[in-house]
Order: structure tokens, then sequence, then C-alpha cells
């Protein structure tokens, strides 16, 4: 199987395997064909078929995928189906949210553990998930062997998190906070400025 896909493709299977995971499990429909893939997502239908391709050779011609098979080999090439561990940084409003919810089991994501400077809340525990100070973060990381952190610390906390982490082992990380981190060449930052995104969406209503 090709493992050279493109970026384009890697942030399209995402979508397919949500897709495919909404489907009723009491349909009766054990089959799926690319092409209804294609319109249920208004994406091209040849597009698609080469993307599917790519992870997975369960298709056949007039017979599609079976639904299941087709999950089952996106979870396991996008690595959902193992779990890797995250910790996150910040507590405030966006922390919290992120720890309170449920749905990163499903991407193979499992997050461990909230950290804050504030004293009120590391000690405590949000959707079961405890909170330590960001004293412990090195140790944690260190321990348990973590590989992602997220970063939800206001602007003037981040890169000194960012330090933290890098310097925990930490290999990725993803960035909320307004600001242009600095880190080793090995380390792979995301960005996820939600203003600027929603500035860049509203330019559509203009």
């Amino acid at each position: 199987m090709r493992k050279n896909i493109t970026p384009q493709t890697l942030q399209r299977l995402p979508m397919y395997l949500n897709y495919l995971k909404s489907l009723p499990k009491n349909s009766g429909n054990v089959n799926i064909s690319a092409t209804a893939i294609a319109e249920a997502l208004n994406l091209n239908d040849v597009q698609v078929r080469k993307d599917l391709a790519s992870v997975s050779r369960g298709g056949k011609p007039k017979v599609g995928y079976v639904t299941e098979e087709l999950i089952g080999d996106i979870g396991q090439f996008l690595g959902f189906e193992n779990k890797t561990g995250v910790i996150i940084a910040g507590v405030g409003n966006l922390g919290r949210a992120l720890l309170a919810f449920d749905g990163f089991g499903d991407y193979g994501l499992n997050i461990l553990a909230g950290f804050d400077e504030n004293k009120d809340i590391a000690g405590t525990e949000i959707n079961g998930k405890p909170v330590f100070s960001v004293s412990e973060l090195k140790a944690f990381c260190k321990k348990e062997n973590v590989k992602i952190g997220i970063i939800t610390v206001p602007e003037s906390a981040a890169q000194e998190i960012c330090d933290i982490m890098v310097s925990s082992g930490i290999t990725a990380i993803m960035n909320f906070a307004p600001v242009h981190l600095i880190a080793p060449e090995s380390v792979t930052i995301k960005n996820e400025n939600m203003a600027i995104s929603l500035a860049m969406l509203s330019r559509n209503f203009q």
C-alpha cells in the first residue's frame, strides 16, 4: 500500500472517517462506494476513490468497500487505533473544555492530564482527568513518555511552557496562544488561532 500520500489526502481522510462512523449501524448498508461518500461530502468522486485506494485495498468494482473494514483501514493508517498520550498546559476556559471533551479517544488520543500555575486548580479533576501544577509537567511527561502537548496558556506564558514541553521530550505541540513559538526543528508546532480563523470566515459574507 502506498505511504507517500499527499498532505491534502491526509486532511481529507479524517473527514471520510467521521462520515463513515456517523452512518446508522442498523441501516443494512454493509457496503459503501467511493461515489456515495463523495456525494455525501460534496467532493469529487475520482479524488475520493484515489484517496481511499491509498489506504485500503478493500474496494471492489460495483460493490465498493465493506464499511466497517474501511473504517478500520483509515483508522489504522492514521494511527487512530493507537492510544497516544496528550497533556494540556493551561486550564482556563479553553483548557477545561478540552479536558471535558470525550471525543479525542475516537482519534487515538488520550488526554492524560492538565497543568496550571493556579494553586486553586492544581490538585482537582476535570472529567476524571487530574490537574497538576506546571512544576510537575516535566516529570509527568518523562514518566508517561508523553510526546504531544497542547498549549492554552496566555500569550505571555506560552514560550516558557513550550520550552518546558520541549525539555520534557514532547515533539509535537498544538498552540492556541496567539504568539509565534520558537522550538527546535525536530519539534512540530501547529498553531490554532481561532480569532484569525473566524476573521477569515467572516470575509465570505462581505
